[in-house]
């Protein structure tokens, strides 16, 4: 026989299962904490198109940048534990600001439900065509022939153009002035009309301007070349040995909403990520899908933020 503490657990757990059976049964908003045209824009509306297709249901992009990310992502803490608001998160949300930015106005930890991780991509060291340089070694040297006159663009403080352009100077010896944008399309315009001189930003967003010439690309921020652009050298094999950066992504929630809609929607997500459309997309952008459980993509977070709280703490990285 039940007690009354007992039925009435069960009693919610029948009201809840029925509650999110039918889930999702009206749109639901998906916060992008970046300029809409930006890396993280462009990989998850591609997530997003193919998720709304299998679910029967529209996914509507909120892109609220500003603020190293934290005003779109602080949406998404305050949102309805409901399952219908939800967010992208990224290297900057979830490993780069616990270091960089410690008075945050909520914890990731704490405040977030994650859903899982969705891609892996590089950057791209580009320079604007009127700089006199054709190589990473060349850059090197003339940026310390010009200390502090060299730009470099970023998509916006925290992001991995800001850090990766931190390790840079730091492994080359190199004094090189930041100029955080409030999206990447805005600092890639300036680039490409010579306001600033370079810039490390995701193959994602930035390729299709080297593609056409209106930008060089002089180096890969990982440890392989990209298929992509095979002709490009690795940032460490260019000049700078061991050099490597990543940027990847994933699905959040407010922390409170239940696990059956968290279940839903990363089986959902990791289904996308198998489509032959999406794979298509994503190789041509060179963003690779990863997918997996909350618990794998919680244990990359872990890993990653112990790997950018050293790279802010050797490189005395700050908000410009």
């Amino acid at each position: 026989m039940y007690t009354k503490p007992a039925c009435a657990a069960l009693a919610a757990l029948v009201i809840t299962g029925s509650a999110f059976a039918a889930y999702p049964d009206r749109p639901i908003r998906l916060v992008i904490a970046s300029a809409a045209g930006g890396s993280p824009d462009v990989v998850t509306r591609i997530l997003a198109a193919e998720m709304m297709k299998q679910m029967g249901q529209q996914i509507v992009i909120d892109n609220r940048p500003g603020g190293a990310q934290t005003i779109g992502t602080e949406m998404v803490v305050h949102a309805a534990p409901d399952g219908y608001t939800i967010g992208y998160a990224n290297v900057v949300t979830l490993a780069i600001n616990k270091s960089l930015l410690p008075k945050q106005p909520y914890d990731p930890d704490r405040d977030l439900a994650l859903i899982g991780q969705f891609l892996s991509t590089y950057n791209l060291l580009c320079i604007t065509q009127s700089l006199p340089v054709k190589s990473v070694k060349e850059l090197i040297a003339y940026a310390k022939a010009n200390p502090g006159k060299l730009l470099n663009a970023s998509g916006g403080n925290g992001t991995t153009g800001h850090l990766g352009g931190e390790l840079f100077k730091i492994m080359t010896g190199t004094q090189i002035t930041h100029v955080p944008y409030k999206g990447s399309p805005q600092g890639i315009q300036d680039l490409i009309a010579g306001q600033v001189q370079l810039m490390f930003d995701n193959l994602t967003s930035i390729s299709p301007h080297v593609k056409n010439g209106k930008l060089r690309g002089i180096g890969v921020s990982s440890l392989k070349r990209s298929p992509v652009f095979p002709d490009i050298p690795t940032i460490s094999e260019a000049g700078v040995p061991g050099y490597e950066t990543n940027a990847w992504g994933g699905l959040v929630a407010p922390v409170a909403t239940p696990r059956a809609v968290i279940t839903r929607l990363n089986a959902e997500m990791n289904k996308a990520l198998q489509t032959q459309t999406l794979r298509d997309r994503y190789a041509q952008i060179d963003a690779e899908p990863v997918g997996g459980t909350p618990e794998q993509f919680a244990e990359y977070v872990k890993k990653e933020t112990v790997k950018w709280a050293d790279v802010v703490k050797k490189s005395g990285a700050k908000l410009d």
